[in-house]
């Protein structure tokens, strides 16, 4: 087992070089962080995943899958119901060598190999065919990926975890500092030391983060925005756009249209 109780392939030994597992993951559920021995190609075969490594968050909606080396440090969590089909791949029985963890289109052909795969009582001979065809498959695509990293100052990250549970807090650095027991200023020259950046900067990319967790999930612009905290839905979408160059209807639907 990995340290978040998920199975990992090295140990068992199978015979397959590929080997799925399906977990339910109700809202909220986390699989904390953790490392495979193996590769991992994350899906959310219904709901939405985000995976967190030390370098990036991947919100994954059923069109998109991610490729983790073996090795790489991430945890899995879900905000909503949401139904995970992994697979861990061998890596000495693995053709796919990439070194990053990499998004890739997570097609309805590729969507059937897994579910295929994952008959236990599949001859070896047609296993061994419909691996082949899973790493023919894995085709790498273009994803915004946000990245927000949290302050190691005690009251600096005492404010970035509850803005994490609540990102719609609109509080400013001083009237948090009052209830953390720091000033506003000390705060900032926290965030700026330990994230690299400005409080501002910082608290609306994980607003931009969570709102597409929404968002991947149907929710309309209008009503993600307002979860998160914005004041009015073009303020969003412009911000939305900052970071990704396009606009959140035309990110979703562009992610929908290429799965099929």
């Amino acid at each position: 087992m990995s340290q978040a109780g998920q199975p990992s392939p090295g140990q068992s030994e199978p015979a397959q070089a590929a080997d799925v597992v399906t977990f339910p993951m109700p809202a909220g559920r986390v699989f904390a962080w953790h490392t495979h021995e193996g590769h991992q190609l994350a899906w959310a075969a219904s709901g939405v995943l985000t995976v967190r490594t030390d370098f990036a968050a991947f919100v994954l909606p059923p069109t998109r899958a991610l490729w983790i080396p073996a090795g790489v440090r991430h945890e899995t969590l879900s905000a909503g119901h949401a139904v995970m089909r992994t697979v861990y791949l061998r890596p000495d029985r693995c053709p796919v060598r990439w070194p990053d963890c990499t998004p890739v289109a997570a097609s309805a052909l590729l969507a059937e190999v897994i579910s295929y795969l994952e008959d236990p009582g599949l001859d070896p001979a047609r296993r061994a065919h419909g691996e082949t065809m899973l790493a023919d498959l894995l085709e790498p695509v273009t994803m915004t990926t946000i990245e927000v990293p949290m302050p190691v100052e005690a009251r600096a990250r005492e404010v970035a975890q509850a803005l994490s549970n609540d990102p719609a807090d609109g509080r400013t650095l001083a009237e948090w500092g009052r209830e953390v027991g720091a000033s506003g200023r000390t705060l900032a020259r926290a965030f700026v030391a330990d994230t690299g950046l400005p409080f501002g900067r910082w608290r609306g990319l994980l607003r931009l983060r969570d709102a597409m967790v929404a968002l991947a999930t149907g929710e309309s612009v209008a009503s993600a925005a307002r979860r998160v905290g914005y004041e009015s839905t073009s303020a969003f979408v412009a911000a939305f756009r900052r970071e990704t160059g396009v606009t959140p209807a035309t990110y979703f639907h562009r992610q929908t249209s290429q799965r099929t």
